[in-house]
């Protein structure tokens, strides 16, 4: 009898670290502590950092959604954009509080030259993940396309803040400093 009851401990302690791991509330800390360790990497930290935070941004808690997410990748990957639309949509309809589903389905908008659908992604995305400095940086370059690039200037410092070593914003944001727009007084 109190082996049983040890064993029933053991499960109910693992059962609820698993729910812990699982929680949004958890999901939040590992991905703050996964972006301040971005901000205070080094050049060389960079890319792994960034790495970890992609990888955890993409897992929606569900292998099926995880498919959806792959699945529209790859159509984008060979240039599929009406495929990868579809793969999203059907993700952002069964996950709509997954972030990553929404920055997806903005990029494969925007690669398909639909902006004002892009924007709208875009706009939830970020509502449901303010750090995505992948989604900010697309916001940009969405301003930017649209002739506002004073805008996008301020999203592509937002994204440095972030993520010091995002070498796309970097570039684009001396683009913009080059043609006079952007600089500080």
């Amino acid at each position: 009898m109190v082996r049983n009851i040890v064993n029933l401990k053991h499960i109910v302690a693992a059962v609820g670290a698993a729910v812990l791991l699982c929680s949004p509330v958890f999901a939040q800390d590992r991905s703050a502590e996964l972006l301040e360790s971005l901000r205070t990497s080094t050049p060389e930290q960079a890319r792994a950092a960034e790495r970890d935070i992609l990888r955890e941004w993409s897992r929606s808690g569900s292998a099926a959604m995880d498919l959806l997410l792959k699945r529209g990748r790859d159509a984008m990957a060979v240039g599929e954009f009406d495929v990868a639309i579809d793969h999203f949509t059907a993700l952002t309809d069964h996950a709509p509080e997954f972030a990553e589903g929404f920055h997806a389905r903005a990029t494969a908008y925007y690669r398909a030259e639909l902006y004002g659908p892009a924007l709208d992604d875009l706009e939830t995305a970020l509502a449901l993940n303010p750090d995505n400095f992948n989604a900010i940086f697309g916001l940009g370059v969405l301003f930017e396309e649209l002739g506002n690039p004073r805008r996008a200037a301020d999203l592509f410092r937002r994204v440095l803040a972030l993520n010091p070593h995002h070498e796309n914003a970097e570039k684009a944001l001396e683009q913009l400093k080059s043609e006079g727009i952007g600089l500080t007084l």
